[in-house]
């Protein structure tokens, strides 16, 4: 059989409408946008904001992210003609499938899982230094040993495990009540982040976005300490920003892999995902505009709670365990979102046969595959647990601008194959369009370091063997 082989889309549209044994519609457009945000506002927020600014973009940390969003609008419309068409879990795996064959559908859903659960990881560790902040507010010290990896002088990041169990147990007990749960998370972060940009807003120190755009200083060596200096300033300091910071926009396209737990996918994904995606870029744009107007960018080197610190120049002191409380809850809805959307995309391969049936299995009660989430509560604990995530923001980076860029191919084969297939949304100027996501998504990767190249490379390399080994001789797309 051909690896290049396609997926009907009247295959992909009967099992959207399959109810009985599967995943149960029960997520409103609303509870989707949420899902979005829930992802979106998390670590690039509260975290990525401030590295963005002091290691590469200085100020124009704000372009940075409007040029990340740029990006993100070009795929996003493209998510949402292929969402509307194909209300079926899976995201860009499931889309690369009906267009450009199985052998890319089995590379992008590769890709996407080490995305989620990387991103799912590291979101825990920096969940659980959080909550070390917030307990010693309370006078409650844990021991260093179980806060963080054996590689950082301890012996397991305890919190971080905790979490993901946690999460990964909602998520098992069902779509609506983890949907639920991501919306009071939602509501709560989302109310700090406005309250921070208003009462932040009124203490900015205008010197400090002088100049806004800051010198380019090309990549060169401390003469005196030796260390390696990354490129800082001008237009490639704000790619390199944008890249970095492009981690934070991985949320909306968790989104389209619940679709075929939407009441009304048609109407509801579109909403979902260019919804929360300009409600976040909003957000984001304001947010990294008063952070660095509230302090100079050059304090948030090396700190990994660079919101917390700007907040202190306003006086409002008692806010503090308010704020901190806030990014608890904003990196507790994205591990859920992240711990979601993975289980999704095996669910998805395992019914194509791509990965054993037991990825499928779905719970009799609850309607969830709990067998999958099972699977990656244990696959994420090790990594949050054991292993000292450095420098993964850039991976989880660099595989979603891979899966966006195949995407907005995807759109370009799929008018010319189909043209003539029911679109409830359709992308506006195509090939116009897709053709600058490609492009946005191609050159912000080439920003990213070559670590980040080779690590996508081994992890490809490992997924093309699983394939040919199984997927290939299992694939049901035949059938």
């Amino acid at each position: 059989m051909s690896i290049w082989k396609v997926k009907p889309l009247a295959k992909l549209m009967k099992e959207s409408e399959e109810t009985e044994g599967g995943l149960k519609r029960s997520l409103s457009s609303g509870a989707l946008v949420a899902l979005g945000i829930g992802a979106i506002i998390g670590a690039g927020l509260f975290s990525l904001t401030g590295i963005a600014a002091a290691d590469h973009a200085g100020n124009a940390v704000t372009l940075s992210f409007i040029l990340a969003a740029v990006g993100c609008a070009f795929a996003g419309l493209c998510y949402a003609e292929f969402a509307s068409m194909i209300p079926v879990a899976g995201s860009a795996y499931t889309y690369s499938y009906a267009t450009m064959g199985e052998f890319i559908a089995w590379i992008i859903g590769w890709d996407l899982v080490l995305e989620y659960a990387l991103a799912a990881a590291t979101v825990s560790v920096s969940w659980s230094a959080y909550l070390d902040k917030l307990l010693q507010q309370f006078n409650i010290f844990l021991p260093t040993e179980l806060l963080h990896a054996p590689a950082d002088g301890g012996i397991v990041n305890l919190p971080a495990i905790f979490i993901v169990c946690l999460l990964s147990l909602v998520l098992i007990r069902g779509t609506k009540e983890s949907a639920a749960v991501n919306n009071i998370l939602v509501i709560l972060k989302v109310s700090v982040v406005i309250v921070f940009i208003i009462i932040g807003w009124q203490h900015i120190t205008p010197e400090n976005h002088v100049p806004f755009i800051p010198k380019y200083i090309p990549e060169h060596t401390d003469l005196v300490t030796g260390e390696k200096i990354a490129e800082f300033g001008g237009m490639s300091g704000i790619a390199a920003g944008a890249a970095l910071v492009f981690f934070a926009f991985v949320g909306f396209d968790a989104v389209s892999t619940a679709a075929q737990e939407a009441k009304n996918p048609q109407k509801g994904m579109p909403i979902g995902i260019l919804g929360s995606l300009v409600v976040c870029t909003i957000l984001y744009v304001l947010f990294s505009f008063v952070m660095t107007g509230l302090v100079p960018y050059s304090i948030f080197k090396n700190d990994a709670s660079p919101a917390a610190t700007a907040f202190k120049v306003t006086g409002y002191d008692f806010l503090q365990t308010g704020l901190i409380m806030a990014i608890i809850a904003g990196y507790t809805s994205v591990i859920l979102v992240m711990l979601l959307g993975q289980s999704r995309v095996f669910y998805t391969m395992s019914k194509d046969g791509l990965l054993p049936s037991f990825f499928s299995d779905v719970h009799k009660k609850f309607f969830t595959p709990w067998k999958t989430n099972l699977f990656f509560l244990v696959f994420v604990s090790i990594f949050a647990g054991f292993v000292p995530i450095k420098d993964l923001g850039h991976m989880v980076s660099i595989g979603t601008l891979f899966a966006f860029t195949l995407v907005c191919i995807g759109i370009i084969v799929m008018r010319k194959k189909m043209p003539n297939a029911e679109r409830k949304f359709k992308v506006p100027f195509v090939p116009l369009v897709p053709i600058l996501g490609v492009i946005v998504c191609v050159y912000l990767m080439t920003s990213l370091t070559m670590e980040s190249w080779y690590r996508l490379i081994i992890w490809l390399i490992i997924g093309v063997c699983i394939y040919f080994f199984y997927g290939k001789k299992h694939s049901k797309v035949d059938d």
